[in-house]
């Protein structure tokens, strides 16, 4: 079998592909311009990918193509109803982060809540050494205990998420746009009432049509100013005009982002001019990327394939 990477640089440097070489031959390209898809698939019988996309202009001079192997859980990039035209297998990998994102979540937080920034620069700067008191408490913070803690999205994630803010002693809410995540565990609200009610808000839903700028300048009028906003999921799901508003207009108190409309960060992201880091926390898609995580990614990764040849369906993703 004629494997293809195309964007193994994604999995990150430290992650090693030997025993996909036990299942044939393998090509591994750290990153692949879209416009080299064609000529990079075009011998493959196998192509794993992360975020290029997956479609007839892509693949259709892949004639031996019969599997894509997509190495995350999102499968935006796939045009299923050519997957499914050409008879090619799709599998996608999920639940192999949901700690660590889950982890990343509180630890963003926990530094906006905190005015983490502010501290380690007060005492960074040397300020510290010419105070008149062992205490400096000009950023104002709470505890988490006794909030509400409102989630979007009550999926694998978002459960994780749920049972770690008990734990801290906040009230749990949530909402599901898919509709699909009843848990008798938590409150379930409308969308309308968990923005109004909630101290913190994280977003952990799939981005659809539904759920496309669910997050507007709006929706952050109606959170409480000393709201804190999160969103590990997906970056459209904010609209960052929006947001760069409502954090200028202090609409809400503070927001914290690994994901963005466009990765990597344009240069004309509306949410760059905003200087005050104190209220505004970004991390360049990172939540999922433990050690641990990654290490779990490529080991199913190498299954999935490895049953797909021996004539098995496992994590096969359709329409």
């Amino acid at each position: 079998m004629n494997i293809v990477f195309l964007e193994a640089d994604n999995l990150g440097e430290d992650m090693r592909f030997d025993r996909f070489f036990e299942l044939g031959e393998v090509t591994v390209h750290g990153e692949t311009p879209e416009e080299l898809i064609p000529e990079r698939v075009a011998q493959a019988d196998a192509v794993f990918v992360n975020k290029l996309p997956m479609n007839e202009k892509t693949l259709g001079g892949a004639q031996f193509l019969k599997y894509v192997g997509v190495t995350a859980t999102g499968t935006n990039n796939i045009d299923f109803d050519y997957m499914e035209k050409r008879g090619i297998t799709v599998t996608n990998v999920a639940g192999y982060s949901t700690d660590v994102v889950a982890q990343h979540t509180f630890a963003m937080a926990l530094y906006l809540l905190e005015h983490l920034r502010y501290y380690d620069d007060y005492v960074k700067s040397g300020d510290y050494c010419h105070s008149k008191s062992f205490c400096h408490m000009d950023r104002r913070f709470t505890e988490l205990a006794g909030k509400t803690w409102g989630i979007i999205g009550l999926g694998a994630i978002g459960k994780r998420v749920a049972q770690i803010a008990q734990v801290f002693g906040c009230r749990v809410i949530y909402c599901s746009p898919s509709g699909k995540n009843a848990n008798a565990d938590y409150e379930q609200v409308e969308f309308d009432t968990l923005l109004e009610s909630s101290d913190i808000v994280s977003v952990h839903t799939p981005l659809t049509e539904k759920t496309r700028h669910m997050m507007d300048y709006d929706a952050f009028c109606r959170m409480k100013e000393s709201a804190i906003f999160l969103n590990v999921a997906r970056g459209p799901i904010v609209d960052e005009e929006g947001l760069s508003k409502a954090l200028r207009k202090e609409k809400i108190a503070a927001a914290g982002l690994d994901v963005l409309e466009k990765e990597p960060m344009d240069k004309d992201c509306p949410l760059r001019k905003l200087s005050d880091s104190d209220r505004l926390l970004i991390t360049p898609h990172i939540a999922w990327a433990a050690v641990e995580a990654r290490t779990r990614l490529l080991d199913e990764v190498w299954l999935n394939l490895n049953d797909f040849m021996n004539g098995k369906e496992r994590n096969v993703c359709r329409k």
